[in-house]
């Protein structure tokens, strides 16, 4: 159990620092000098707010994949695609629960849904950090 808990507070570490990575090329994404007026600023704020939200996906899916290589490395799942499709059922938290970890194995999947929890909540926080940037012009970092 033990050894379970040290591998998911390492994956969750891992994360953490992949989405930190994530926010700050998002945010760094929306901050811009430049004057643009009239629709084109519409679709620039658009746009803008479009690669945060593509940005903090792409961060989503490497998450689960680091979940999901994590549980083949330790044959806690047999086959990549099993691993792919457990890991993102349960760090979405939606847990279809058709694809279980048996023994005392089951603690990590329990450990990644508490990491995708937070890691939603910090990306809805990331999202309204960039539409009040991109929109309200707040440039705090």
């Amino acid at each position: 159990m033990f050894r379970n808990i040290t591998i998911g507070a390492i994956l969750i570490l891992l994360t953490t620092a992949v989405h930190a990575g994530g926010m700050s090329l998002s945010l760094r994404s929306v901050h811009s000098h430049a004057t643009i007026e009239g629709s084109r600023l519409h679709l620039n704020r658009v746009f803008k707010v479009g690669m945060v939200i593509l940005i903090m996906y792409l961060v989503a899916i490497i998450e689960v994949l680091i979940w999901g290589t994590a549980y083949l490395a330790f044959d806690a799942i047999e086959g990549l695609e099993n691993a792919i499709y457990f890991s993102a059922v349960t760090f979405t938290t939606l847990g279809y629960g058709d694809v279980v970890l048996e023994g005392n194995q089951r603690i990590l999947s329990s450990l990644e849904a508490i990491n995708g929890i937070i890691m939603f909540g910090w990306s809805t926080a990331i999202v309204i950090a960039a539409v009040q940037r991109v929109y309200f012009h707040q440039d705090a970092d």
